[in-house]
């Protein structure tokens, strides 16, 4: 069976053909459940996200901040295996129909087996990976299965990427490219900075893909902010925290709906 990578590549074209950036929600698998995390990811979609990324937790989350350490702690301590994440990955788009990319770092898959997991994530209906950090110079055989079954490969660009070097990312990259707007951890953020717009300029000069800025935005405001300049907007932490600082499931849940609802406003200021 194929990915969705095409399906991937519509929803964000139609994005930019409606003269708006894309947004894009975040969830770790497992959290708080694998069942109420495959309803909070759905409600993402529900809410006004376009295409959700599925986290893979990990217990050494290095480029993520506090807050989603603290729901991959809670995956992993419920005991969240790799099947659990890509069974969220099918339920979720067999839910919303949306484009749903699973984002992990490498030692997972590598230890899953590469042509397992890109085989059984296009089984799944995955539309692709985000893999933050596998050394694009080192990434040949993920990509050849990832093409071979239909999924995106994303990379993550950051500010301290050197010119030279953001071209070879992005000619290894398909999908979109994912743009750190800021150095260092992910979290919501009071600015999401002048970074993030110069990133993704640069960027732009070496792709034609679309290029979606995350790591920092929490609210429609900077939501609003950031689709100025880029094709995609990305949140994380701000969905975590809706859930973590509810009192019960069904208030995260609406929480998560609304907070989606208000960041899609946001980034239709544009158009």
């Amino acid at each position: 069976m194929s990915g969705n990578i095409t399906l991937l590549s519509d929803v964000l074209a139609r994005a930019k053909a409606e003269n708006r950036a894309a947004l894009v929600g975040y969830l770790p698998a497992g959290f708080p459940t694998v069942d109420d995390g495959v309803r909070a990811i759905s409600a993402m979609v529900e809410g006004g996200c376009d295409l959700v990324e599925v986290g893979l937790p990990h217990s050494d989350p290095v480029l993520d901040g506090p807050v989603i350490q603290t729901a991959d702690d809670i995956a992993l301590r419920a005991g969240v295996r790799i099947v659990d994440v890509l069974r969220t990955v099918r339920e979720v788009h067999a839910a919303t129909g949306a484009p749903v990319l699973c984002m992990t770092y490498w030692n997972p898959v590598d230890r899953y087996g590469v042509e397992r997991f890109a085989a059984e994530l296009a089984e799944a209906g995955g539309a692709g990976c985000i893999l933050p950090d596998l050394p694009v110079q080192e990434s040949a055989g993920w990509r050849e299965a990832a093409e071979r079954h239909g999924l995106a490969t994303v990379f993550v660009v950051a500010p301290s990427s050197r010119d030279e070097r953001l071209a070879k990312i992005t000619a290894a990259g398909s999908g979109f490219v994912y743009a750190a707007s800021l150095m260092g951890v992910t979290g919501t953020r009071e600015s999401v900075g002048r970074e993030a717009q110069e990133l993704v300029e640069r960027t732009r000069a070496s792709t034609e893909l679309p290029v979606c800025v995350g790591l920092g935005v929490s609210n429609a405001e900077q939501a609003a902010e950031v689709a100025q300049f880029a094709d995609g907007v990305i949140v994380g932490s701000a969905f975590v925290k809706e859930l973590l600082q509810a009192p019960d499931v069904e208030t995260g849940l609406a929480g998560v709906r609304a907070l989606a609802a208000d960041l899609a406003k946001g980034v239709r200021q544009r158009a």
